[in-house]
C-alpha cells in the first residue's frame, strides 16, 4: 500500500518561513502532488498542487508566498512557507494521486498530518 510520511512542521513567528516535506512509498505513477491544510475549526481546503508536467496552482490566500515543487521520480513533495501569517496556523496534509503499476488501480494517498503554528 502506498504510504506518505511528512516533515518540517513547527512553531514559527509571523513572517517566518517553514519548508515541509513528504515522501511517498510504493511503486506508482505521479499524476499529481498537492498539500491541504485544516486549521483549527475550519474544512480542509487545498493549498497547493503540481502535476506531474509541472503545472502548479496554489489558493489566492498563499499565491506569492508558497511555492510548491516536487521530483516524480524520488516521490516528494515539498511546499516552502514564507512570509507566514497566523492564519496559515493549521494541520497541512500531503496528497499524492496516481495510479498503481500494471493494474493502474487509481491511487489517492495522505500522509499524516504535520502541525504549523505561526504566533508571536
Amino acid at each position: 500500500q502506498v504510504q506518505l510520511v511528512e516533515s518540517g512542521g513547527g512553531l514559527v513567528q509571523p513572517g517566518g518561513s517553514l519548508r515541509l516535506s513528504c515522501a511517498a512509498s510504493g511503486i506508482f505513477s505521479i499524476n499529481a502532488m498537492g498539500w491541504y491544510r485544516r486549521p483549527p475549526g475550519k474544512e480542509r481546503e487545498l493549498v497547493a498542487v503540481i502535476t506531474s508536467g509541472g503545472s502548479t496552482n496554489y489558493v489566492d490566500s498563499v499565491k506569492g508566498r508558497f511555492t510548491i515543487s516536487g521530483d516524480n521520480a524520488q516521490k516528494t513533495v515539498f511546499l516552502q512557507m514564507n512570509s507566514l501569517k497566523p492564519e496559515d496556523t493549521a494541520v497541512y496534509y500531503c496528497n499524492v494521486k496516481g495510479v498503481k503499476a500494471w493494474t493502474k488501480i487509481p491511487v489517492d494517498a495522505w500522509g499524516q498530518g504535520t502541525l504549523v503554528t505561526v504566533s508571536s
